[in-house]
């Protein structure tokens, strides 16, 4: 018993491969010596994750910030582009880019890690305010790029400009630091994010992931794909004898038992250790639904 809890309450195999992902996606060390981003060919690339285009070390684009910077242009065949890579991602992995490959979400695990009297795990108005990355989402990365417009017909990066603190973090706070030109940038825009990043940091020590819960509007698209992705968890009915230990360990407050692709679930993989007959799987391929159910009635006769 003590080895089983021991093996489901281990998450540092994947912290290692966030920071191992981390490092290869923010790999540009001149970017911070000199305090300059870079502008080479892969900055045409988006990554999978919230990594800010910003952030000094940053190798390719944020997906969200290419969205509204597209949305707000004539660049037609970019925001084609954009729009394609998070349907091929979200249909591949969905959320388990959350889990795996974004780098604020290693900062948010790592955080929640800090000692903390007591952590919240749910609130009243939780499930509501989950509802907000989707209006974020559709508010601030689409309509107002749309059609908050200047003169030329250009729309802005609102989410990033008034909202993201993983771009204060990973672009602003670097930039002003290393490079003297940022310094005339600084303002009240520069103070505000700034409150929101502290707030974020100090939510993320007694909340998990409360960015990605709440705000993140790239987590709202993965999200979409959760129910769909070809990455799927699933549990066998036959295996599972309703302790309730998966649900308990899952700190998105997911049961796996009655959702076991919940638009919440981050494929983080607590519920598959935790749980005592091994029930849960995940890969792709696999069936769920009445799908699975067919084919084990099929193999049963």
């Amino acid at each position: 018993m003590a080895e089983n809890k021991k093996k489901s309450s281990s998450e540092w195999p994947r912290h290692r491969f966030q920071i191992l992902w981390a490092m290869l996606t923010n790999s540009y060390l001149a970017g911070f010596s000199k305090g300059q981003i870079y502008q080479g060919q892969l900055k045409k690339l988006c990554v999978p994750g919230l990594n800010c285009y910003s952030c000094p070390g940053a190798l390719g684009s944020c997906p969200i910030g290419a969205l509204q910077a597209t949305l707000g242009s004539w660049d037609f065949k970019l925001a084609f582009y954009v729009g394609g890579f998070l349907m091929f991602v979200g249909g591949l992995i969905g959320r388990f880019v959350c889990g795996w490959l974004c780098p604020f979400g290693l900062i948010q695990d790592l955080l929640h890690k800090i000692p903390f009297p007591k952590k919240l795990r749910t609130f009243r108005g939780d499930k509501l305010l989950r509802k907000l990355k989707y209006v974020i989402l559709l508010v601030f990365v689409i309509l107002l790029p749309l059609f908050l417009v200047d003169i030329l017909g250009q729309g802005a990066p609102w989410f990033c400009k008034l909202i993201c603190p993983a771009g204060t973090l990973e672009g602003g706070v670097p930039l002003v630091l290393l490079n003297n030109t940022f310094h005339s940038a600084i303002g009240w825009l520069y103070a505000w994010k700034n409150v929101i990043l502290v707030a974020t940091i100090l939510l993320s020590i007694l909340i998990y992931r409360p960015f990605c819960k709440y705000v993140c509007p790239l987590g709202a698209v993965y999200a979409l794909f959760n129910p769909i992705s070809m990455f799927r968890y699933r549990v066998d009915e036959d295996k599972c004898i309703h302790c309730g230990k998966c649900a308990h360990v899952c700190k998105m407050n997911v049961d796996p038992v009655k959702n076991a692709n919940s638009t919440e679930c981050i494929r983080c993989g607590l519920c598959k250790k935790a749980c005592p007959t091994d029930a849960i799987s995940s890969g792709f391929g696999i069936k769920t639904g009445r799908k699975a159910e067919d084919e084990v009635l099929r193999q049963k006769s």
